[in-house]
């Protein structure tokens, strides 16, 4: 069995992950539109309830939506990047510049989940929120974690691609 048809076989997880991560962004989305709506609401209307709370679960949500879905667009390749030089490069140069930048990627990602980590259980234990003082601010760096550990899972489907490209005659090593 090629690389190619072994990082085929193992396309389904990848995929399983993106839709997970996706629906997990898109529920976060539909939370923080209803408690905004509601705590909107709540200021102009005597009897919609506007709780304390909802101004910072509201924020803890968007971090959550900003780290997480910013590591599913490592899938698509619509990061940022260089690539103005590529065509004039030969395209083994491509390949390798391609193959070093995602390993650049899974050491920051690898940064990210261990002081991520640290953070959370360290300063984030000790802490809680203000206006839920039942709920642990590891909630709210949670995300940085999370987020290196998606970008862990999405950088190694992109890595074997690239890697498999050295494989294919005449691969450019970009494409799906």
């Amino acid at each position: 069995m090629t690389f190619t048809q072994k990082l085929e076989r193992a396309r389904p997880f990848f995929d399983a992950a993106h839709k997970t991560v996706m629906y997990f962004c898109k529920l976060l989305l539909v939370v923080d539109i209803l408690i905004t709506c509601m705590a909107v609401s709540g200021r102009y209307v005597s009897f919609i309830p506007d709780p304390a709370w909802s101004e910072e679960i509201v924020l803890t949500c968007m971090i959550y939506m900003a780290v997480v879905s910013a590591s599913m667009a490592l899938r698509r390749d619509a990061h940022i990047r260089m690539t103005a030089l590529d065509k004039y490069l030969p395209v083994r140069v491509t390949q390798t510049l391609d193959v070093i930048a995602d390993l650049a990627v899974i050491a920051f990602a690898v940064m990210m989940l261990v002081s991520g980590w640290k953070y959370c259980t360290g300063l984030g234990s000790k802490g809680f929120y203000t206006s839920i003082p039942t709920l642990s601010k590891f909630w709210l760096y949670f995300p940085i974690p999370l987020a290196g550990v998606c970008m862990l899972v999405f950088e190694a489907e992109i890595l074997c691609r690239h890697i498999g490209a050295f494989f294919v005659k005449g691969a450019a090593g970009s494409e799906s």
